[in-house]
């Protein structure tokens, strides 16, 4: 069975991947299983140019084949900020995750509500020899001035996903893995990624 390394260190992440990606026949490690501890400047301008980054990093330290994710959240009324900078929106380097909420929640006050927007997700699939695959994926829906739901991380708290009267932090397991951006893009990729382990 061919290993493949996730190129990401965030637990939520790790699990929503793995379990998306049940069935296929493939090893799947996080960097700490092989003690491998990089920092990355995530300093492309677009998703897949991030997830390419990112994959091809790891993949080089590591000798296997990496797949990486780069994804954010667009607000229209906000002309898509924050966009690929969704983690890093914040003036404050150490903002987490409810202080990011806040400050988005902040800069659309002068906004009509609803706030419509968009979680996209870019996946890159690199080994040693190269790319063998990207996807893309997003979830539609709208920023709530208040925050419902602890099944999440990042801005899922706030964002209502169109359709289930639900923030993406209040929808279980099994359904955030069927309507997320990133089990989209992951969706996306499954028959390249299903050719790629019988390779």
């Amino acid at each position: 069975m061919k290993t493949l390394l996730l190129a990401t260190t965030n637990p939520g992440k790790i699990q929503e991947i793995k379990a998306i990606l049940t069935g296929i026949p493939l090893r799947l490690l996080s960097p700490t299983e092989i003690d491998l501890r990089l920092t990355i400047d995530e300093s492309s301008s677009s998703y897949f140019g991030n997830a390419r980054l990112k994959a091809q990093i790891y993949a080089n330290a590591s000798g296997l084949p990496a797949l990486a994710d780069d994804s954010g959240l667009e607000v229209f009324a906000l002309g898509g900020k924050p966009g690929v900078h969704s983690h890093r929106y914040s003036p404050n380097a150490e903002a987490d995750d409810r202080e990011r909420c806040l400050y988005l929640l902040n800069n659309l006050k002068a906004h009509p509500q609803p706030w419509e927007a968009r979680f996209v997700c870019a996946v890159v699939l690199y080994s040693p020899s190269g790319e063998v695959l990207r996807s893309f994926g997003e979830c539609r829906g709208e920023i709530i001035p208040e925050f419902r739901g602890e099944n999440g991380f990042g801005y899922d708290p706030i964002f209502l996903v169109a359709g289930t009267n639900k923030t993406m932090a209040e929808l279980p397991d099994e359904q955030k893995n069927q309507l997320s951006h990133r089990a989209n893009a992951l969706r996306a990729a499954l028959p390249a990624l299903r050719e790629f382990a019988c390779q």
